[in-house]
């Protein structure tokens, strides 16, 4: 009997990406989705795409739908330190039991596949190999396993890579579609620009289903309406002037929105990230979208809360409570962690140091891999003037940017504030024991980074 601990070894070893087919091999994920008996079709699903902020704008919505009674299941990407992370119901991961049971129903199901239905090929040609899948559409499969036995109320899932392309586009009955702040990352596979990326993005749309959308990016915008259009699918844009910030209160953020059906509502988010007020935002009004009605032409066509719309206090609620773990996370006193991984997410992460109030001094922590835009972000991070000494650090991961890499780019820099260190738990243990009384220690430039930080202090006491 395969233990919890193989599964995920084995899962580890997979290939990232799907091998080349035969052309003639018309199997796909949704042809294999019906050998598992299409466990899809009773999910309502809300899918959820764009380049930052997404597992935020997944977690705020659930974390709402949960305060107004709704079961949710949500699957996101990736994970920190434990694969579970990326299955949760009702906000916890689920068992290592039930990891366990889905993934050898995805196991069976494929060995019996390929034993009753082999690849087909041209005439003159080798058969197909195997059908196989990669280690992000076995996960794909095992959460749509996970969750149709578990029959939540609404199943949240967010995009791995793109949209148009992605495991989780396979999936046609969805209530909603929700496209999250794009900005240039993966630009090898999705395209050198906002519109290309949006163009991916915008993918998952389907007919006639709403999207709600960041209206941040003219171009971006631009491509998401076109499409919606052709497509009959109600536009949604959320924007700036839908919400206002009203300040910070020790570690939390006060702001108003901007409510369909409430006028203005006071919400409070427990984090100092400034940046999670546009994710928040995004999230209550795809929640309010889900539950609205119109009234008939003649008195207006006027919208209204649906019956069963989340109340303004289980929104309030529902903000408050959410948790997502890595995004400016207090880890210790006077340490957060943030997934900034990408030249934007720098730039939202950059603004919310800038106005943290910390007097005593700052640190960072910053490890970056080699397939992102390095130079700027790293140029960002040293030309802010944030940080009173900033340590550079290699990751365990094979993308991780090497040091010969990082000494070249840190040569336009000569200042003796900037250290590098081969390990990131090393790098990690000398700057939190040399940080002072009052002085604030960040780590940022990568979720492998905050994943390995974040490990370490599973496993050690500091």
């Amino acid at each position: 009997m395969i233990t919890f601990e193989e599964a995920v070894a084995y899962l580890k070893d997979m290939p990232r990406f799907t091998v080349k087919k035969n052309p003639a091999d018309s199997r796909d994920l949704k042809w294999f989705l019906k050998k598992l008996g299409n466990p899809e079709k009773d999910l309502r699903i809300i899918h959820v795409a764009g380049t930052n902020g997404k597992g935020s704008v997944c977690a705020y919505m659930s974390s709402i739908l949960h305060a107004a009674g709704y079961r949710t299941a949500v699957f996101t990407s990736p994970h920190l330190v434990d694969m579970r992370e990326r299955f949760a119901v009702n906000g916890k991961m689920i068992s290592e039991e039930a990891f366990l049971q889905v993934y050898c129903a995805v196991g069976d199901a494929l060995q019996e596949a390929n034993s009753v239905n082999p690849g087909v090929s041209l005439p003159g040609e080798e058969a197909a190999p195997e059908f196989v899948l990669n280690f992000y559409e076995y996960l794909f499969c095992m959460a749509l396993l996970c969750f149709a036995e578990e029959k939540p109320d609404y199943c949240i899932i967010e995009t791995g890579l793109g949209g148009r392309l992605d495991a989780t586009n396979y999936v046609d009955n969805k209530l909603l579609t929700v496209i999250t702040r794009i900005s240039l990352d993966h630009v090898q596979y999705l395209g050198d620009t906002t519109a290309k990326i949006a163009a991916e993005k915008a993918g998952i749309l389907r007919p006639g289903v709403p999207v709600v959308y960041l209206d941040g990016d003219v171009d971006a915008s631009a491509v998401i309406c076109r499409k919606a259009s052709e497509l009959g699918a109600p536009q949604i844009p959320v924007s700036k002037k839908d919400y206002t910030f009203l300040g910070f209160r020790k570690k939390y953020i006060d702001f108003s929105l901007r409510s369909e059906y409430y006028n203005y509502i006071s919400l409070t988010l427990h984090t100092i990230a400034r940046y999670q007020m546009e994710n928040a935002a995004l999230a209550v009004r795809a929640v309010e979208v889900l539950f609205r009605s119109t009234d008939t032409e003649e008195n207006g066509g006027r919208l209204y809360a649906g019956a069963g719309c989340p109340a303004a206090e289980e929104i309030r609620q529902g903000i408050l409570g959410c948790f997502w773990q890595g995004r400016m996370e207090e880890v210790l006193p006077e340490v957060y962690v943030d997934g900034a991984h990408n030249d934007d997410g720098i730039r939202a992460f950059l603004d919310t140091v800038e106005q943290d109030g910390c007097t005593e001094g700052r640190r960072l922590l910053f490890g970056v891999a080699a397939d992102k835009d390095c130079r700027h972000m790293i140029q960002r991070v040293i030309t802010s003037g944030l940080f009173d000494r900033i340590a550079f650090t290699h990751m365990r991961t094979a993308r991780s940017l090497s040091l010969e890499e990082l000494k070249g780019l840190l040569a336009a820099y000569p200042e003796d504030r900037f250290t590098m260190y081969t390990e990131a738990d090393a790098a990690f243990r000398e700057q939190l024991a040399g940080k002072a009384p009052g002085e604030r220690l960040y780590i940022a430039g990568s979720l492998y980074l905050v994943g390995e930080i974040k490990e370490s202090l599973d496993h050690d006491q500091f």
